[in-house]
């Protein structure tokens, strides 16, 4: 079950963290796994360790927000199955403190990013007939977060694109689903504690895991796993969702 042999993948933002897991797992199912990254580097070193376990991928340094540049490796890449669109970046700030250029910046990788890469990969798989198209929400989409007003938008936006391309490719056998994972140990999370509570790491990190009603933060591999399911044939069924994969967040969090 849940096998992508033979199928070619993009994944955008794959160089550390989620999207690196979900290279990683979907390259041992066989895809040809396609890693669309800013930094070269950590995507080179992505792709390297999976070819040296048997699996197959490639590195492609793009930046999301560029449509010029994105529709090239598209171009590059041809015959497409399935396309992740994990790439994105955070913001701390309300309504009032988030500037322009924090709003704008966001929008560019998160939104127009995701759009960039749902408009190039299209035509790729209409002449597939058939594809499978993930984008990576946020419970910051369906709940109010505190202090994530840039971001929150931007995985609004995401949400609503889900549904429109769900509604629109249903005839083209292209489906469209979305996940929105709550907070998930990533070398970002660990970053973040250590420029803005220095010295009491030990203690956020503990303060945010339990702000969970599981009392942990997701793990990579486990984000992975269902974006495998979603993009495999056995969720042939499933489009125009959402999958809060959240520890209880969402629904339990009084």
């Amino acid at each position: 079950m849940f096998s992508l042999k033979s199928k070619s993948a993009v994944i955008t933002g794959a160089g550390s963290g989620i999207g690196k897991a979900m290279a990683e797992l979907f390259a041992k199912q066989g895809a040809l796994v396609h890693i669309i990254e800013f930094n070269l580097e950590a995507a080179e070193k992505v792709v390297a360790e999976i070819n040296s376990t048997g699996g197959s991928a490639k590195a492609h340094c793009c930046d999301v927000s560029d449509q010029t540049a994105m529709t090239k490796v598209f171009d590059s890449i041809g015959a497409l199955d399935i396309l992740v669109n994990n790439a994105g970046i955070a913001h701390v700030g309300n309504a009032e403190n988030t500037y322009t250029e924090d709003f704008e910046k966001i929008f560019r990788v998160n939104v127009q990013g995701a759009y960039n890469a749902i408009h190039c990969a299209i035509p790729l798989m209409k002449k597939n007939k058939k594809g499978v198209i993930l984008n990576m929400a946020s419970i910051a989409a369906i709940v109010g977060l505190p202090d994530r007003f840039a971001y929150s938008m931007s995985k609004g936006a995401i949400y609503a694109m889900t549904l429109s391309v769900a509604r629109d490719y249903l005839s083209e056998n292209i489906r469209c689903n979305s996940i929105s994972p709550a907070r998930v140990h990533t070398p970002f999370v660990d970053g973040f504690i250590a420029k803005n509570y220095a010295g009491r790491e030990d203690e956020m990190f503990e303060n945010l895991s339990k702000s969970q009603p599981i009392g942990r933060m997701g793990n990579v591999e486990e984000i992975a796993a269902l974006a495998l399911y979603l993009c495999s044939d056995e969720a042939g069924f499933i489009t125009g969702n959402d999958y809060p994969i959240d520890g209880g967040f969402i629904k339990l969090n009084n």
